[in-house]
């Protein structure tokens, strides 16, 4: 099989997912980053809807998180996703849940004003709450979505999580997590797991902070 390549923007979140994936199965692989706001020609000519991640394998493009993550799942051992089908479409349900937290984390940085922002950190504690009642309960200071056991769910969370850590670190008020026990324990498990550590570049949680405050907005003035 060809070496595949991910077309990547280094504080994209949903680049992220698919990087967890690759390290998680010990993938043979190459990133590409690229500038969003200065898209090369030949990044446009591959990927149809402009956006990364994009995974080129061979003459071959793949775009769209979710589905390059399935396609990895694929062709890689080991499966990350549960083998009972139930279980496996619960996964990919609660897999797309993971992706509206991660427009709600990205609305609420950008918000311009307080009343916007609050409402916007509003919807994303009653999500949190929703995700708090659906998780197991943990075990021995361990959580993944569902138990002990690490899959490609995981994976959909954890830049999100990754995320909201660089806020909170930043400004403690803007800890969403820390009334949510479970969760809080299921980020802490994600974010000490290599894979997730290992998936962003070195200068990300600095540039993430950097980006939002750039945007003029109300999170900016804050942290």
């Amino acid at each position: 099989m060809n070496k595949p390549t991910l077309i990547s923007f280094k504080l994209c979140p949903y680049v992220q997912r698919s990087v967890i994936n690759l390290l998680e199965k010990n993938f043979d692989h190459e990133i590409k980053y690229i500038d969003l706001a200065n898209k090369p020609d030949w990044f446009l000519k591959i990927s149809p809807l402009g956006r990364v991640p994009a995974l080129q394998v061979g003459e071959e493009v793949i775009f769209e998180s979710a589905v390059i993550n399935e396609y990895l799942d694929e062709v890689a051992t080991p499966s990350l996703h549960p083998k009972d089908p139930l279980q496996k479409a619960k996964h990919r349900a609660w897999t797309e849940f993971a992706s509206s937290l991660l427009v709600d984390n990205y609305v609420w940085t950008m918000s311009k004003d307080k009343a916007e922002s609050d409402k916007r950190a509003e919807d994303i504690t009653k999500k949190l709450g929703q995700l708090e009642t659906i998780l197991p309960t943990p075990k021995d200071g361990v959580l993944f979505f569902s138990g002990d056991t690490f899959h490609l769910v995981d994976t959909a969370y954890a830049p999100f999580f990754m995320r909201m850590d660089f806020l909170a670190k930043k400004n403690p008020s803007l800890d969403l997590i820390r009334s949510f026990p479970k969760i809080k324990v299921w980020s802490d498990t994600l974010l000490s797991r290599p894979s997730v550590k290992n998936s962003v570049l070195p200068e990300v949680p600095t540039a993430y902070i950097d980006y939002i405050k750039a945007q003029n907005s109300h999170l900016g003035g804050v942290l």
